[in-house]
């Protein structure tokens, strides 16, 4: 079984296609359970889905909870972005953008290790080139990415010797709704679509008896 984050668009969802077409069952989160439904419904196997608000603690322990069996794979791909000059942004959204990446995070990855760190369990946390390298105009945008980056490296030092697995994903700009709510308008004519980066993420995830793939960038052109 397969959980996927943030699957009601963007990535998730693109994700979500994918692996239904190879029949693994999957259970897809996002906020809007109506935007999880209309995901699922364009899938010809059965898929489950679960609104979570994973910013709230409650909220993740039940997600797992509903889980009727341990997962192969988790894909975190919740998220939400926030841009412009520091001094410009609005505090409310700035504290919207911590709940959303940093916080949901940390809550998701702590409850997953205390669930399966004795489990052959691949975590997938999927960021942004934002928490590889400084932007301007994206300050507090690759602040939380670079804590969610330092959250990753730290627990899998945690996990060392154990089964679980954490894999870091640091895809550049999609052509996707991200950008509508960001605060930042442009031109994403050239940016991969949510597809593009999908299949690719798919593909990178493979992994062998005797190893897997740590950190995965996917640069757009």
């Amino acid at each position: 079984m397969i959980l996927i984050t943030g699957a009601g668009s963007g990535l998730g969802a693109a994700l979500a296609g994918l692996y239904s077409e190879d029949n693994i069952p999957l259970l897809l989160s996002g906020r809007s359970k109506v935007k999880l439904e209309k995901v699922a419904s364009t899938f010809h196997n059965e898929v489950k889905v679960k609104a979570a608000d994973l910013s709230n603690a409650s909220d993740v322990d039940a997600l797992l909870g509903s889980l009727p069996e341990v997962p192969a794979t988790v894909i975190h791909c919740a998220g939400s972005g926030y841009f412009g000059e520091l001094e410009e942004q609005n505090v409310d959204q700035i504290e919207q953008l911590i709940h959303n990446n940093l916080t949901a995070t940390i809550f998701l990855l702590k409850e997953l290790v205390k669930r399966y760190k004795y489990e052959k369990v691949n975590v997938v946390i999927v960021m942004s080139t934002a928490a590889q390298a400084a932007k301007a105009g994206e300050s507090t945008y690759c602040a939380v990415k670079w804590a969610v980056k330092g959250l990753v490296e730290s627990v899998r030092l945690e996990l060392k010797g154990k089964p679980m697995k954490l894999i870091a994903v640091y895809p550049g700009g999609m052509a996707t709704d991200f950008w509508q709510s960001s605060g930042k308008s442009l031109d994403t004519s050239s940016f991969m679509s949510a597809s593009e980066a999908a299949s690719m993420l798919k593909h990178a995830l493979t992994s062998a008896e005797h190893g897997y793939v740590s950190d995965i960038t996917i640069n757009r052109n």
